[in-house]
């Protein structure tokens, strides 16, 4: 990278590429973040428990979790862009005919599985990859903007979905939710959202850049690194306490005895807060050691967690752990990917990316299921609360017993294998 090269100039060339990527990766979780105000109409159409419409989502994601190591490989190979623009309409689509379900089981086991072929081309690789190539000064706040994505779909999926609901069903809301998405992602990535991958034959400078811009460890290097161990276990952890809170805060809330809007409206402050926690991570990642400033949000939700078992039933109590858990939610991918392209560079981010994708996919996959059958099994999420808390020490403890990493803005990574030995010189 270009010595001269300053957080301002890298804003000023690509301004609309991290804001385009929010747009996708907003996209990528419509089906996570967007599926608890459906749990209990579906439940209550087709006579179903909890955890056999949250079987779905497990459906999904550990298809994805199958694919993330190939399409990472696909994004390094081919670059993000065309294989973002396909997946934000392939998602849409798939999750819309969600509204076609029958009341069969296999019917809905076949539906998730089509979300699931959907969602691969729009993995969160495919967004951070193409940010990541662009921006190094100013990668962890470029990163967040485009986090925000998620951010923005935890705010207002829940809400938009739960009004819907009310007004023209459950089967509407969803068909409604996919197409009007689509309608207004995929213009605007159409025009704005490009990766230096997507651009290596537009001229020599441009290509220089991209091939400065992607160096790093090889695949093996990495996967063989203790730090990537620890990465996927921190991952694995975090997704499979948080994204079942995220996804029954809703019906946790109401079982403390809030209404279905109250309790939407309450979610909503995940959202919310999820953009504060996004965003304030992103600058502290490019200030200090990442690894500590991930540690310190990923312990944020035992407090979280004390409040809802503790309180759970006063509104103020409800709020500020919602707001709590989005400031958590707002800084775990950052953290994950941010630590990925420090430690081991953009060579081949897409594939190792990949490999972090699977765990957090995973934890996807059964953290809601877990939930679902805990409620079930004893009539209160409670126990799952304090797994929750257990999980999350461990998770934050994986993450600050990194060592310095060898990567830093403005330095040109050094591909070792012994990454982890490598001390780090100065702040990332």
């Amino acid at each position: 990278m270009s010595a001269t090269k300053t957080a301002a100039s890298e804003w000023r060339r690509y301004p609309m590429v991290p804001v385009t990527a929010a747009l996708g990766y907003a996209t990528s979780v419509i089906h996570i973040y967007g599926l608890g105000p459906y749990i209990e109409p579906v439940a209550s159409s087709f006579g179903w428990s909890r955890a056999q419409v949250t079987v779905g989502l497990t459906i999904t994601t550990l298809i994805n979790a199958l694919f993330c190591v190939p399409i990472g490989a696909l994004v390094d190979r081919i670059g993000p862009r065309l294989v973002g623009l396909i997946g934000v309409l392939s998602t849409s689509g798939a999750f819309a005919l969600i509204g076609t379900a029958s009341g069969s089981e296999q019917n809905w086991y076949f539906l998730w599985g089509l979300l699931a072929l959907g969602t691969l081309p729009a993995q969160a690789t495919v967004w951070t990859s193409a940010v990541a190539s662009r921006f190094e000064v100013s990668r962890g706040l470029a990163l967040a903007v485009t986090l925000c994505g998620a951010s923005i779909g935890a705010a207002v999926f829940p809400p938009l979905a739960t009004w819907l609901i009310a007004s023209y069903g459950w089967r509407t809301a969803l068909m409604f939710e996919g197409v009007v998405w689509a309608a207004l992602a995929f213009p605007v990535l159409l025009l704005f959202f490009r990766g230096a991958q997507d651009s290596r034959e537009a001229s020599s400078t441009t290509h220089h850049e991209a091939t400065d811009a992607l160096q790093g460890v090889s695949v093996g290097e990495g996967l063989r690194s203790t730090v990537f161990h620890r990465l996927f276990l921190a991952s694995v952890l975090f997704t499979f306490t948080m994204i079942a809170l995220v996804v029954h805060f809703v019906p946790i809330l109401k079982g403390q005895g809030a209404d279905a809007m109250a309790a939407a409206g309450v979610a909503a402050l995940v959202g919310v807060f999820s953009i504060v926690g996004r965003l304030g991570t992103g600058m502290l990642l490019d200030r200090f050691r990442a690894a500590y400033v991930g540690a310190g949000a990923f312990l944020l939700p035992i407090v979280a967690c004390a409040l809802l078992i503790g309180a759970g039933d006063n509104p103020l109590a409800q709020s500020v752990a919602a707001a709590v858990v989005g400031l958590t939610l707002g800084s775990e991918v950052d953290v994950i990917v941010y630590l990925t392209t420090r430690h081991f560079g953009l060579k081949n981010f897409g594939t190792l990316y990949g490999g972090l994708l699977t765990a957090l996919s995973l934890g996807t996959a059964f953290g809601p299921l877990a939930a679902a059958a805990v409620y079930d099994a004893t009539g209160s999420y409670e126990p799952f609360l304090w797994l929750t808390v257990l999980a999350m020490a461990s998770s934050a403890l994986a993450l600050a017993s990194l060592p310095n990493v060898a990567f830093r803005p403005g330095a040109e990574p050094s591909p070792v294998p012994a990454v982890e030995a490598v001390p780090r010189q100065g702040t990332a």
